[in-house]
This record gives C-alpha cells, sequence and structure tokens, in this order.
C-alpha cells in the first residue's frame, strides 16, 4: 500500500460535535459555542476536555465561571449548531437564535440546552494553554439523558441520539454498530 507524507495538522478523525453552554457569574447571560475539539481524558473520575481559542466569548465565560455544560445534540439539529459556531455570543442570544430552551443545571451555574438529548454538567478542574487553543478540563458532576433516547437496557440507544461527527470540515452522522469493546477475544 502506497502512503503519501502530509504536513502536520489535526488529521484525527472523526471527533464529536458538542455544543458548549456556558454563563457568566450571575447566569442571567448564556452562551452557546459549537465545539469539535471535545474528548474523554479520564474515567475515574471522570474529565471531558474542550478546546476553546483564548479569542472567544465562550473562553473568558468558562475561565470566570469555573464551569461549563457539554450539551450532545441530535443531527435533525445541524443548522442550529453550525450556526452557533458561526456567531458570536458577544452580540448574539444564540438561545434566542435558535429558539433553545435554557434549561436550569443542578451542580453547575451554566444552564444546558433542554433539546439536547444528553446534557454533561462539568466543573472546571484545569486549563491548559497549548498554542492556539486552550484545554480546559473539567469533572463531570452530573449527566442528564432524555428517557426517548435510552434503551431496554437503560444506556443510551445511539441511532436514537443520532450524534452529528465532525470529519475535516465535514460534518456526519454515524453508521452501523460493527462490534463491541472485546468482540476480537470471540
Amino acid at each position: 500500500m502506497a502512503k503519501r507524507e502530509l504536513p502536520p495538522r489535526e488529521a484525527l478523525y472523526p471527533v464529536p460535535v458538542v455544543l458548549v453552554s456556558c454563563s457568566d457569574k450571575d447566569a442571567r447571560r448564556t452562551n452557546i459555542i459549537t465545539i469539535a475539539w471535545c474528548g474523554v481524558i479520564s474515567s475515574d473520575p471522570p474529565l471531558l476536555s474542550v478546546s476553546i481559542r483564548p479569542s472567544r466569548h465562550s473562553h473568558r465565560l468558562i475561565t470566570e465561571t469555573k464551569d461549563f455544560v457539554i450539551n450532545i445534540p441530535t443531527a435533525a439539529m445541524l443548522k442550529k449548531v453550525d450556526h452557533c459556531g458561526l456567531v458570536s455570543g458577544k452580540e448574539t442570544d444564540k438561545f434566542a437564535e435558535c429558539s433553545f430552551t435554557p434549561l436550569n443545571s443542578k451542580k453547575t451555574v451554566s444552564r444546558a440546552i433542554e433539546e439536547c438529548p444528553v446534557n454533561i454538567e462539568c466543573r472546571l478542574k484545569r486549563s491548559v494553554s497549548l498554542g492556539a487553543h486552550d484545554m480546559f478540563i473539567g469533572e463531570v458532576v452530573l449527566v442528564r439523558v432524555d428517557e426517548s433516547i435510552l434503551g431496554k437496557d437503560g444506556a443510551i440507544d445511539y441511532k436514537k441520539a443520532d450524534p452529528i461527527v465532525y470529519n475535516q470540515g465535514e460534518y456526519w452522522n454515524l453508521g452501523n454498530n460493527i462490534g463491541r469493546y472485546g468482540c476480537s477475544l470471540k
């Protein structure tokens, strides 16, 4: 198999597309930012990361309140998800523009997005400056899941959840389940 060398870049794919909501200290103003630089970095304690450019309005809000909510949207929400990544929250109320309902969080000042079937409340554990982006490491303090996407076993049914992934400038949804962890042992 012939391989071509490419210059260094963020060639990892796919990555999840999430809506990160964050508020000012009084929770009077809540913002939403679309993020594809998001991931799991520890299972015990449960830690997630989101990477945001320091110039972004959401960066300042998360730094100020020390919390954020990772909201997992559905593919049906794609146009609104994309819009939240194109306009600044300094001048725009993205909740109003996208007809999203702010959901009071239980463990964070930042509000969640009611229309997203999964809301993950995080407290900022650490911020790491990494170049173009700062990585916010959040400890998961509460997960809320819409019952309509749960399977009979009580776990998230990813077909029902219909999440969005990002592949080098393109949005995709998930295809079919092709195996489970440990399938190579059978």
